[in-house]
């Protein structure tokens, strides 16, 4: 400063920077303090205490579709819903004026257009320049309200479907304690919710060694993460009945996949239970029942020779006395009553071995034997008007099962063969091996996969249509007279073939026969018999040559028809023997091959081929069938020596046999 007290240029200078620079720095201020203003999440609203909007920032102009002119015109009451009682928000904005800070939700509202949405107001006094001035953040909350409403109606769902399910439902933690259920699960136990919560699950085991399983089960659930699909729980209910209850069971997790407990489903299946047993035991008897049907049957047969056998003991029991009387030797005659009492006594034990009630016993079998053992039983069931004809496999794979089944199936299947005959006929019993492939399989309804051992009885009897053969198997189905028979027969023929993990197969149509075709699974033999007995695949051979196929079931024409072309051939398909005569006539080249099914509608194969010969004399000839080759030369539809394939055949014996029948291979007609 000078010397009069007056600022020097220099000092005044400085003092005119100092506020210069002072003034930059507020502004910079002022400017990052709006920034912050105008960007913040939340709509902001700066009131006095009278009510009037001061100022408010760029969100609340978004939010409420207003510029800034006309938000700072607009009153509470302008951007509230009109529901909203105004009575409360002045006593909260009281509140506020004595210093609370609160925060609440609200409905809010557009004053341009009066769309509604929920927002969630923060609300405080602050002091501002010696006065007080209200700050409202506003936040737009209503995605989030829709998903809370959202959540909400998912539980109200959960819980009704819970509540109405009649299945228990229930969750433990990982001590096994129960911590939620619904109304279906304390039902099933007897309790009240505050007894059952929080108590264990072994509690209420019907034993203790019950309880040690579902803890295993339990146990194993948590250590693999692979949900429990059936488990058997017998508890005891409050009122001390035993029930047997089904339950399903996962994993529960928390947020980070940790896990917290268990959650199932669990219903009573006692009477389900009960009913099975029951039905077992009926099973059970229904089956033996049947046996002693056929037992009966035999009592006329067993009978005759049995009389043989004691007139043969009485007539050389006398002889040996008169010998015996006259000092002569008896023994020649004593041999032969010895020889007819054994003959007599195999009789009553095949009979009893027929009718025994026993546990199952599978045993490893060459199933030609065991049913070369049961002919002479079998002849005496059918009776002497029924020749009855057996045709072996030279050697058959190995199958395991109880030899008394073998009877069984025999039996059955020979006395429903007898009953489709009237008068005189033909039953004829076959053996022989059969492997059909996954692809095979997928193409027919019913086969498996692998290596069978094939079991067929045949009949030339009355037949059966597609009316009869879709209902064969059901328990007490029968076409016989009212007690002729208690329909269990084939029934129990199918449900021993299941049990032994095989499948049958039938080929009928009437006034032909029938042919019921059992596979059993082969049993595996030794290594030494495997690497004897086993072969590589060998591919199936192929041609080029002009193949006429005729087959009135148009789903096996399609598949021969596929599997030829495949290999090769040129295939004129037709559906019946007269379009396979039309073809033939309008046809100019050579046709190499005739393959025919044995027996259609219009005229049988033999028949059209006699036909076709005169077309094409040097046509060779190839007939299917589902009858066995022995049963269709026995009904004298083919002479014996012909060429001849059974259905159902995989591709590789089709064109094996089609290219030996070109080639004209001997021995494989």
């Amino acid at each position: 400063m000078s010397m009069k007290g007056k600022p020097t240029y220099q000092e005044l200078e400085t003092r005119i920077q100092e506020l210069e620079n002072a003034e930059s720095e507020c502004t910079f201020a002022e400017d990052r303090l709006k920034k912050i203003f105008n960007n913040t999440h939340d709509a902001i609203f700066i009131h006095d205490q009278e009510g009037k909007i001061l100022d408010v920032n760029h969100k609340m102009c978004r939010i409420y579709g207003l510029t800034k002119e006309e938000a700072l015109d607009v009153t509470i009451e302008d951007v509230s819903s009109t529901r909203m009682s105004m009575t409360v928000l002045l006593e909260r904005w009281q509140r506020v004026l004595n210093g609370e800070t609160l925060l609440f939700e609200w409905e809010a509202r557009r004053p341009k257009d009066d769309s509604i949405f929920n927002v969630e107001v923060s609300i405080r006094k602050i002091g501002f320049d010696d006065k007080d001035i209200i700050l409202a953040n506003v936040r737009d909350i209503t995605e989030r309200k829709k998903t809370e409403e959202t959540l909400r109606e998912s539980e109200e769902r959960y819980r009704t479907i819970l509540d109405e399910m009649s299945e228990g439902y229930h969750e433990v933690d990982l001590a096994g304690n129960f911590t939620f259920f619904n109304d279906a699960f304390l039902n099933l136990f007897g309790y009240s919710r505050d007894e059952m919560m929080g108590t264990s699950f072994s509690c209420y085991a019907a034993e203790e060694a019950i309880a040690t399983k579902i803890y295993r089960v339990y146990n194993e659930t948590y250590r693999t993460g692979v949900p429990i699909q059936h488990c058997e729980w017998d508890i005891l209910r409050k009122d001390g009945q035993r029930r047997t209850l089904e339950f399903y069971a996962s994993l529960l997790k928390d947020s980070q996949g940790i896990p917290t407990g268990f959650r199932g489903i669990v219903r009573d299946i006692t009477q389900h239970k009960q009913a099975e047993q029951e039905r077992e035991k009926l099973q059970t008897q229904l089956i033996q029942a049947q046996k002693m049907e056929s037992v009966g049957r035999l009592a006329g047969g067993v009978a005759h020779d049995f009389n043989n056998m004691l007139g043969v003991i009485l007539g050389h029991a006398e002889l040996a006395l008169q010998k015996a009387r006259n000092n002569q030797d008896p023994c020649s005659g004593l041999e032969k009553i010895q020889t007819a009492a054994r003959r007599s006594a195999d009789l009553t034990k095949q009979l009893l071995a027929f009718a025994r009630k026993q546990i199952i016993e599978p045993k490893v079998l060459d199933l030609n034997h065991t049913v070369e053992n049961m002919l002479s039983m079998l002849r005496r069931l059918i009776g002497e008007d029924i020749d009855l004809s057996w045709v072996s496999a030279r050697k058959l794979w190995p199958v395991k099962m109880d030899p008394s089944q073998v009877d069984q199936i025999l039996a059955n299947l020979c006395v429903n063969g007898r009953d489709a005959i009237t008068g005189v006929g033909k039953l004829t019993i076959e053996t022989g091996m059969k492997t059909f492939d996954p692809a095979y399989c997928a193409d027919h309804e019913g086969f498996i996969p692998g290596d069978f051992v094939m079991l067929a009885v045949s009949d030339d009897g009355c037949g059966m249509g597609n009316d009869i053969l879709e209902n064969l198997f059901e328990p007490f189905f029968t076409t016989k007279e009212t007690g002729k028979g208690t329909g269990l027969g084939l029934a129990t023929v199918y449900g021993i073939v299941k049990q032994n993990n095989g499948f049958i197969n039938v080929y009928s149509e009437p006034g032909q026969g029938s042919t019921f075709r059992i596979y059993l699974p082969r049993q595996p033999m030794s290594a030494e018999e495997t690497s004897a007995d086993g072969h590589s695949p060998i591919e199936a051979p192929t041609g080029t040559e002009t193949v006429l196929l005729v087959e009135d079931e148009p789903d096996i024409l399609d598949m021969t028809r596929t599997m030829l072309e495949q290999k090769g051939y040129c295939v004129l398909a037709a559906a019946s023997p007269s379009a396979a005569i039309e073809m033939a006539r309008a046809r100019t080249d050579r046709i190499d091959l005739l393959i025919t099914d044995v027996i259609m509608p219009e005229m049988n194969g033999r028949d059209l081929a006699e036909k076709l010969a005169k077309l094409y004399p040097e046509i060779q000839l190839l007939f299917m069938s589902g009858y066995t080759a022995n049963v269709i030369v026995h009904q004298g539809m083919l002479n014996d020596g012909v060429a001849f394939l059974q259905k159902p055949f995989s591709i590789h014996e089709l064109a094996e046999k089609v290219r030996n029948v070109l080639d004209r291979v001997p021995g494989n007609a």
